[in-house]
Formats: structure tokens, sequence, C-alpha cells
């Protein structure tokens, strides 16, 4: 049991979940207040993708970036900003009988020094690394994250003393992480996000989940979540199973059957649940003790 948790926010992802949800923000002002909405509901942490204003589409344009950085941070809200850096190695194969050439309309395969402008021009106190390629549920995509991208990514996360968030979806991708902090390319404290029940990666079921969580080594600091209706109830089982929490849209956008959810809902939600278990919810000056951040605004 983790007595001592804290909650992150992943406010608007990079999926179409925008044309399911008119709740999910897509401007950098609405980003902006989606993280500072989630805040003063009790995150620790706002989880950051940006989306072109005009169409709703998953973004690495840094003038978008930068807006949603420079707005939180003028807010004057205290809150730990963890940008996205997972975008740029997305592979699509022409189709299963025909996979050359690639689908060069849906295929964005960009360097890892390419990946990583935005984290090291804005300096956030956490970005995230995805460690290791999976499928996910389309047909012909692929999440290509090769051993030496993440070497190349690390070794520049390390150096703009940013704190790499490590998304683990398998259990694959765990053994990956732990060579990299061998390596001396991920300092401790490590940080990992456990992503649960996303096709075709870990289930969320609870044998999964601690397989995984068996499997993390000691002193790591680890959170979880899963999607759709599971979201909530990994709230609990996050805690109950020694780590932190993860809610928001990005990864769910009902608060209950029929209901839409905002950002602040699902944190209001994660809150009421913790303390009803008597959990401590750690504010962002002690997680960054926790995690040995630098915040440089």
């Amino acid at each position: 049991m983790n007595w001592d948790t804290f909650i992150t926010c992943a406010v608007t992802g990079s999926g179409q979940s925008h044309t399911k949800s008119d709740k999910i923000p897509v401007t950098p002002a609405e980003i902006a207040a989606a993280c500072v909405e989630a805040a003063n509901a009790g995150a620790a942490v706002a989880h950051v993708h940006v989306r072109d204003p005009e169409t709703g589409a998953p973004s690495r344009d840094i003038a978008l970036y930068r807006e949603v950085v420079a707005r939180v941070r003028d807010s004057g809200t205290d809150v730990i900003l963890n940008l996205t850096a997972g975008m740029g190695g997305d592979i699509v194969l022409g189709s299963a009988e025909a996979p050359l050439p690639l689908n060069e309309r849906e295929t964005e395969l960009i360097g890892a020094t390419e990946r990583l402008v935005h984290v090291e021009e804005l300096l956030p106190e956490i970005c995230t690394l995805d460690c290791g390629t999976m499928n996910f549920a389309e047909a012909d995509y692929v999440m290509t994250n090769t051993p030496g991208t993440l070497r190349t990514m690390a070794k520049r996360i390390q150096a703009a003393g940013v704190k790499p968030e490590i998304e683990v979806f398998d259990l694959g991708h765990l053994w990956l992480a732990k060579t990299l902090v061998q390596e001396g390319l991920i300092d401790d404290p490590v940080l990992v996000q456990l992503c649960m029940g996303i096709p075709y990666g870990a289930p969320n079921d609870l044998n999964s989940v601690m397989a995984m969580v068996n499997n993390m080594p000691e002193g790591w600091c680890y959170s979880m979540f899963s999607i759709g209706r599971m979201q909530l109830p990994f709230a609990a089982q996050a805690v109950l199973a020694g780590g932190n929490v993860r809610v928001g849209l990005e990864d769910n956008i009902w608060l209950s059957k029929g209901v839409k959810a905002s950002n602040g809902d699902l944190v209001e939600r994660a809150v009421t649940m913790l303390s009803a278990m008597n959990v401590n919810l750690l504010t962002p000056a002690e997680v960054r003790s926790k995690l040995n951040l630098k915040k440089r605004w």
C-alpha cells in the first residue's frame, strides 16, 4: 500500500477523442486551462500533448507547446509539467500483403533529437520516454521506439536535467528500462508509468498488474493507469499495489455511464476515492522533493 501518493492528470492525449467529447481541450489556451483545473482539483502533475487548434489533430508544433507552458507558468499555479516526447515514432505499413512502400500520409518517423526539441527548449520538470516498440489496435500501425533511439533520447533528456517518465506498456519494456538505468542513462530516482489495458500491451487484469509490479526494481517510483471504464478503479488499485495514480481525458472521457467528464471531474473523483482510503495526497513541492525534480521557472 502506498499511503503517500501523487496524482497525474493526462489532460488531452494524442488520439481522436476530441471527436467524441466536447470537453477535450484542443487549443493551447484550453490545454493550459485544463492543467490549471487539474491542479486545483488535486493533481500534482499535468501530462501534456498539444493539438492543432483548427483540426484537433495531434501536433508536434513547438509554438503550441511554448504557448501552453507559458500560460500555465504565467497562471501562477503550482503544478509539475510533464511534456510528452512520445510522438514521431509512427510507422504505418502499406497493407498486410504489401507493407512497402509505407503509408506516407500516416507515417511520421523522425529522429531522436527532433523528438526532444520542445523538451530541450522549454525544460519541463518531467518528459515521457516510451520504452519500447509495440502494436496498437490499428491493423498496420507500429509505435516504434528502438533501443538505439531510446538510448539517444535518454542521453539528451539526462543532459537537459529533465526527469524521464518511462512509459511501460509491457514486461519487455520494463526489461529495457532496467538496461538503460544499468547503462547510466537514467538517474535515480527512476520514474515509471505502467500503461495497462492498451491493445496490445499488458492487459489490465490483476495478475498482469502484479507481474509488472513484482518486476519493478526496489526504490523505483511508479504510477499506473488503465483506459476507459477501468481508469477510476485503477486509482484505487494503483495505491493498493504500491504506486501512484494517473487519470485524465487522454485515457477516458467518462465520469460514469452516460456522463462525460472534465479533467477536473476525474481528478476530484480520484481525490474522493483516495481520501476515503486515508491516503495522503502529495503536493507538487513534495513530489519535487521525492523525485529530485528541477523547477526552472
